[in-house]
């Protein structure tokens, strides 16, 4: 028996079989199930044979969509919600209809399960203590980096997702603001042709470069900085620079500290050139 309420249900992220028994039972005794692309979760129950009415439920309609879910919960109807691959509610707008089912005072459950991002983290190699989900960062490179920019003081690794088609951008732009640290590019997760490529930010970012954007869906992990990096205080990064700068170019001293201090690069930068002053000589 599928009690009353809302009941976010965790759905494959690519691999049908990663359903729980739990999830398929509450799909097939719900009234009604809310879900962000039909044609996708119409595929998911075809695969398993669920017979119930689905209602398009994302981002674009969901302000008219939420009147109608809350219409059939008041009538003791059990609704239901996915998103087209994982955990709903990351990535999606569905926080706001389980605020409102709460505010309301409906019962709201959930059947946890596959996830994109815990999935990379337990691949990357890198430690999940402590992370971060970023999502999606912005598309224009100036608003990237400045959003990659404020991430680095987070004691953690990064959780990002990326197109393939900007992956490569993304990582040169994570490798300027955050250093060369350890990363991981995830692909195509329990899918038949999954991959995980492991590297520093600024390799990764030359590999994909040179080979193109990767086809599937892209998790990408970011380590934290390194420990002994964040033992440099302001004082030493520009002893450090000073050092180079007598035998660098700025670009390649501010290149060197960045990736020994784990300090974003354009930061790095800017203070050599503060140190060299008008006159070009440290």
């Amino acid at each position: 028996m599928v009690p009353a309420g809302l009941v976010i249900v965790a759905t494959p992220i690519g691999n049908a079989a990663d359903i729980s028994a739990r999830a398929l039972g509450v799909l097939r005794g719900a009234h009604v199930v809310a879900c962000e692309d039909t044609r996708v979760t119409s595929k998911l129950f075809a695969i398993h044979g669920i017979c119930v009415p689905l209602l398009s439920y994302h981002e674009h309609n969901a302000a008219a969509q939420r009147p109608k879910i809350m219409e059939r919960l008041k009538i003791g109807e059990t609704v239901a919600l996915v998103s087209d691959a994982g955990m709903p509610l990351i990535s999606d707008p569905g926080y706001r209809l389980v605020a409102e089912c709460i505010d309301e005072g409906f019962p709201v459950t959930c059947v946890p399960g596959p996830s994109s991002v815990t999935t990379a983290l337990a691949l990357s190699g890198l430690p999940t203590d402590r992370f971060f989900f970023q999502g999606f960062l912005p598309a224009k490179q100036g608003a990237r980096r400045a959003a990659l920019e404020s991430l680095s003081a987070i004691p953690g690794s990064l959780v990002v997702l990326e197109s393939a088609n900007r992956l490569a951008a993304m990582l040169e732009d994570a490798a300027a603001a955050l250093g060369a640290r350890p990363a991981a590019v995830t692909r195509e997760l329990t899918k038949r042709f999954e991959e995980v490529r492991r590297g520093p930010l600024d390799e990764l970012a030359r590999h994909y470069h040179d080979s193109g954007p990767p086809k599937g869906e892209v998790t990408v992990v970011i380590g934290p900085a390194p420990e002994e990096t964040r033992e440099l205080d302001d004082d030493a990064i520009d002893a450090l620079l000073a050092r180079e700068l007598e035998t660098s170019s700025v670009r390649d001293a501010a290149d060197k500290i960045a990736r020994l201090s784990g300090r974003p690069r354009r930061q790095v930068y800017s203070r050599a050139l503060e140190i060299l002053g008008n006159d070009g000589k440290p």
